[in-house]
């Protein structure tokens, strides 16, 4: 079983916030993580139950903004 959600994130403008954003997502056991700076976006998919508080948490923790999970 695997679940998806799209994270709208502000504030990446470049590479290294796009990096920092995977990494901390993947650092989340059972999520990986594709980020695309054009759109802003994360999908995540993760192999268990994880809150949108926890995706939420990691974001923030790197100092980008979510605007929404679905």
């Amino acid at each position: 079983m695997s679940i998806t959600k799209i994270i709208k994130i502000g504030g990446m403008s470049c590479g290294h916030c796009k990096a920092a954003v995977e990494k901390a997502l993947s650092a989340i056991a059972g999520v990986s993580a594709t980020v695309s700076l054009d759109a802003g976006t994360a999908t995540v998919v993760a192999t268990r139950e994880v809150s949108d508080d926890e995706l939420r948490k990691a974001v923030e923790e790197e100092d980008y903004e979510v605007i929404s999970i679905s």
